[in-house]
C-alpha cells in the first residue's frame, strides 16, 4: 500500500473514531514532514507496553492525534504487523513536572480492529477510563508539589527536573508568567518554566520580578521539600538554584 493510501486510511479512521467517542473529540493528521511534532508526540506517548514496543521498532513516520477540549489527547498509529487495524495510546500532558507522574501507572494503549465503530467501544470501555484516572492523579500530584500562591505573592517551587512550577492566584500574574515562557495546564492551574535552558530560565525570572512588582505582587522561591515560609526573591536578580537538582524519572 502506498504512503498516500496509508495516510488517507489513518486520517479517515481517526475522523470516524473521534466522532464515535463519548464527549467532544477532534482529529488531526501529522504527516511525515512534521518531524518535530512526531518526535514530541513519541516522547509524550504514555505507554510502557504494546505501543512503546512498536515505537521502538517503528519510529513514527505519521500519526493521527485525537484531542478533547479538556486537554486529553490520544495518538493513533499503524500496527506494522500482519493484522489489519491500528494501535492507540494516551498522550501525557506537556506542562506538568516529572514529579507529578511518580507512582501513577501508565494508561497503556491497546490494539484496535479495522472498524472505527467497534474500536470506539473498545477505547471508551478500556483506555479512556484508565487515561482519565491517570490524568486526574497527575494533575492532583502537580498541585500538591507546589505551595499555593496568594494574590499578593507568587510562590515559585523548584522541581527536581530543573523546572520551576507555580500556581498563581489570579489571571494578572498568570498573564505575566505566560509572557515569559511559563507553560500552563489550564485544568490544574499549574504554570511551569522549563529548566532545559538555565540561562533563559534565569532571564525569565529576572524579568518577571519587576512586572509582578508593578502589579503589587511579590515573588518567592522555594525547594519543594521546604514547607516553611518561603523567602522573597529580589526583583533585581535571578534566584540562586538550591543545590544540584537530579531529574526525576518519568516512565512513559
Amino acid at each position: 500500500m502506498h504512503d498516500h493510501d496509508t495516510s488517507e486510511r489513518l486520517a479517515s479512521f481517526a475522523d470516524v473514531l473521534a466522532g464515535e467517542l463519548p464527549g467532544r473529540w477532534t482529529s488531526s493528521h501529522l504527516p511525515a514532514d512534521a518531524k518535530d511534532d512526531l518526535a514530541e508526540l513519541t516522547d509524550r506517548t504514555w505507554d510502557l507496553d504494546l505501543v512503546a514496543a512498536s515505537l521502538t521498532r517503528h519510529p513514527l513516520r505519521q500519526a493521527a492525534v485525537l484531542s478533547r477540549p479538556d486537554g486529553a489527547q490520544l495518538v493513533l498509529l499503524h500496527r506494522h504487523d500482519e493484522r489489519d487495524g491500528f494501535l492507540i495510546a494516551a498522550v501525557a500532558p506537556p506542562s506538568l513536572p516529572d514529579e507529578a507522574f511518580r507512582d501513577v501507572p501508565e494508561p497503556n494503549g491497546i490494539a484496535l480492529a479495522d472498524d472505527p465503530f467497534l474500536s470506539a467501544e473498545q477505547v471508551a470501555g478500556d483506555l479512556l477510563a484508565r487515561y482519565d484516572g491517570a490524568l486526574a492523579q497527575v494533575r492532583h500530584n502537580a498541585l500538591a508539589s507546589v505551595q499555593p500562591s496568594q494574590p499578593d505573592q507568587i510562590v515559585l517551587t523548584w522541581q527536581s527536573d530543573g523546572s520551576i512550577a507555580t500556581a498563581p492566584a489570579d489571571d494578572r500574574a498568570g498573564a505575566v508568567l505566560a509572557a515569559h515562557g511559563f507553560v500552563t495546564d489550564p485544568h490544574s492551574g499549574l504554570y511551569r518554566l522549563s529548566g532545559d535552558d538555565t540561562q533563559a530560565q534565569a532571564r525569565a525570572l529576572r524579568e518577571i520580578g519587576p512586572r509582578l512588582d508593578a502589579l503589587g505582587i511579590g515573588t518567592a522561591l522555594q525547594h519543594p521539600a521546604a514547607r516553611t515560609t518561603p523567602t522573597a526573591v529580589p526583583a533585581s536578580g535571578p534566584p540562586v538554584p538550591a543545590g544540584s537538582r537530579t531529574p526525576a524519572t518519568r516512565s512513559r
